[in-house]
């Protein structure tokens, strides 16, 4: 282990080093979140607004500034980050990935075999590009963000894109086990090949954890399954009317009043749905701390996370039920207080000052696959 991987990890040697050898100082550097609810709510409305009114057209500026705001509000080391995509080329991606998503949505409607038969080959291109539109997202978003006048960069070719998001994709799909497997190859792609100036990110992680993530989001849905059946039964009884526990499977009965038939599939299809998104939410949280924790930058930086999981899945079950109870008004709201929980929980470890990183020169990025990720809803992100 060399001197910086020690004095990172907080790793001391066992015995007393020289002066002239000893481990350089590790400086800590916690991001901080300026953004605020109210004024942000102005530029969501705003955007709100005019995307409507231009029947979606404004959909690239509104995405560019609420990605400034965002980024502009977030401080490392006395500077803020900055978002530079320019909405003009957002704009030609928006519209041809819009265009063959309608074109595609009329093909399944169609009894046409000619329609038929192309809404298929426009799937399975969409299937056969998926990997590549990932990649192009990713180069996207790093070349466009900037932090103390260096710009980020995305590295990753075209090959580790397809056994990262094609192969690894295929093979959870075939075999759900491996699931966890895929997301170690997406998430040890991403940051392997990011770039800060011409320092290399690398991932230090390993697969188990991501196995012990995912066991733990099955756990959650099949725990939280049985207690809501439980919970299901005994208002099913009480609905029906029974009077002891050996009369439950008579809901299910032809005699049984069909009001409590409803209720109970009703509530076990409500249920579901929430106990997926609840431990989706953990997966989510859970693997980005980790990734954050196992993170570092031309060997001489690293990212921690200090935020809990299952305190970031009761910000986003709070936040959706505020949104559903304003009728989306609460949203502006939610955004802020979920991005402050987050990066307000995230430090960085260094042992060099951050304005000693160098440049590269920058290459205008297609705006294609980010484009198609935010219409598709393709996760890019941790």
């Amino acid at each position: 282990m060399t001197d910086a991987h020690a004095a990172l990890s907080g790793l001391n040697s066992p015995r007393p080093e020289p002066a002239s050898l000893s481990t350089p100082a590790v400086s800590h550097h916690a991001l901080s979140f300026t953004g605020q609810a109210g004024e942000y709510f102005r530029v969501w409305i705003v955007n709100v607004a005019l995307t409507l009114v231009t029947l979606g057209l404004y959909m690239p500026w509104a995405r560019v500034r609420t990605r400034q705001y965002m980024y502009g509000h977030t401080w490392l080391d006395g500077q803020n980050f900055e978002y530079r995509a320019n909405p003009w080329a957002l704009l030609r991606g928006y519209l041809l990935v819009s265009g063959l998503a309608v074109l595609y949505s009329l093909a399944l409607r169609s009894e046409n075999t000619v329609f038929i038969v192309l809404g298929l080959v426009l799937l399975l291109v969409y299937a056969g590009f998926y990997p590549w539109l990932v990649r192009q997202s990713l180069r996207f978003q790093a070349v466009n963000t900037v932090h103390r006048g260096l710009r980020f960069s995305f590295q990753g070719s075209v090959g580790e894109a397809y056994v990262a998001y094609g192969a690894a994709n295929v093979v959870s799909g075939l075999f759900g086990l491996a699931l966890p497997w895929a997301w170690f190859m997406q998430r040890q792609y991403q940051v392997n090949n990011l770039a800060y100036g011409t320092a290399r990110a690398r991932f230090r992680g390993d697969v188990a954890p991501f196995f012990m993530i995912g066991l733990t989001g099955v756990g959650l849905v099949i725990g939280g399954g049985l207690v809501a059946l439980l919970l299901v039964a005994i208002v099913g009884t009480l609905v029906a009317g029974l009077g002891n526990w050996g009369d439950i499977s008579d809901l299910f009965e032809a005699d049984t009043p069909p009001a409590a038939f409803f209720v109970a599939a009703g509530a076990i299809y409500l249920g579901a749905l929430l106990l997926y998104a609840v431990a989706w939410q953990y997966v989510r949280a859970a693997v980005m701390a980790y990734v954050l924790n196992n993170a570092e930058l031309g060997g001489v930086v690293r990212t921690g996370a200090t935020f809990s999981p299952w305190r970031l899945v009761w910000i986003g079950v709070t936040n959706t039920a505020a949104q559903i109870l304003t009728l989306g008004l609460a949203t502006p709201w939610a955004t802020i207080r979920r991005t402050r929980y987050v990066l307000e929980g995230i430090g960085v470890r260094s042992l060099v000052p951050l304005d000693t990183f160098t440049g590269q020169a920058a290459h205008e990025e297609s705006a294609l696959g980010e484009a198609a990720s935010e219409l598709l809803d393709i996760q890019v992100g941790f």
